[in-house]
């Protein structure tokens, strides 16, 4: 079929101490860490990689350090896997690492990865149950908290890229790797799936900040409850929130970014559209709201006019 999902992320840091406590609030496990780079696993078996080296292996970066250096898909075959690196190195340099992992750099410089997918079940996911008229699903059961919040697995990335270009560096992942474009946002970017997911979007190339860089790492857990205990948490612990409790328009997913040592954002994530082919391929020319509700008070008020969130 092609690639699963992300199988991992490497970022280059500059403090991976400060990293290392921020993954470490989020709710990954700490694999290694060796005073020079850690690594991190999600409950399906995902590495995040934290670098603080120059990483001649990869592409050079696309902007200063900290950033993404690369992104690793996991693909579910050997010869899948092989077909898709021909793919990629018809026009550039491939290189295989020992692992069996194909490096490439993608149409805007970000380094693209292609290795074996090696998913690891997490186990039961506890998903919350929900009373109201007519659908009582809990009973004799007072709700408590969820507790210590782990994120399952990293479900999206997104990267800004350059205005010029856009339709080559979409087309990169479109024509040799098997992405589909799901809602093509004229204005902002492209949102794309992989072929062995149903999440509305696996990736996103935003152009809108017509630069090259982070823009953010999704992370999905349960439920609502785990967006809002997970993010206040990562607040309780000084962490800087980004955009306050929402819910997007495009893939309607719960969402709570932080603000990352690591560059860019992280993402606490529930709720994700799932779209199948009849989903299609849908082109907005003028870029839909970013949110369908975000949260709100008095004090977001003046004068009786909504101030700017």
């Amino acid at each position: 079929m092609g690639i699963q999902r992300i199988e991992s992320v490497t970022y280059s840091v500059t403090d991976l101490a400060e990293c290392v406590r921020f993954f470490g609030d989020l709710g990954l496990e700490l694999v290694s860490d060796d005073g020079h780079r850690a690594v991190f696993e999600t409950l399906v078996g995902q590495t995040l990689r934290l670098e603080t080296g120059d990483l001649p292996g990869l592409p050079p970066p696309v902007e200063p350090a900290p950033t993404v250096r690369e992104v690793v898909w996991g693909v579910d075959t050997p010869a899948e896997l092989d077909r898709l690196a021909a793919a990629v190195g018809a026009d550039r340099p491939v290189r295989r690492g020992d692992d069996g992992t194909y490096h490439a750099a993608d149409e805007s410089g970000f380094g693209v990865g292609l290795a074996p997918a090696r998913p690891r079940d997490p186990g039961p996911v506890a998903a919350r149950t929900g009373n109201t008229l007519g659908r009582v699903t809990r009973w004799n059961a007072s709700v408590t908290s969820v507790g210590r919040v782990r994120p399952l697995r990293m479900c999206h990335v997104a990267l800004n890229i350059r205005k010029a270009g856009r339709r080559a560096a979409v087309a990169f992942y479109t024509d040799r790797l098997g992405f589909t474009p799901t809602d093509i946002v004229e204005p902002m970017g492209t949102f794309m799936q992989c072929e062995g997911d149903d999440d509305q979007h696996n990736f996103l190339l935003c152009h809108r900040p017509d630069r090259a860089g982070v823009n953010h790492v999704s992370f999905e857990v349960p439920g609502f409850d785990d967006v809002i205990e997970g993010g206040n948490h990562m607040v309780g612990r000084g962490w800087r929130e980004a955009r306050r409790l929402g819910r997007h328009t495009v893939g309607s997913n719960v969402f709570r970014f932080v603000h990352a040592p690591c560059g860019g954002r992280v993402e606490y994530a529930a709720d994700m559209d799932r779209v199948d082919a009849s989903y299609g391929t849908r082109v907005h020319e003028t870029a839909p709201p970013h949110h369908i509700w975000t949260l709100r008070g008095s004090r977001d008020t003046e004068g009786g006019q909504e101030r700017a969130q």
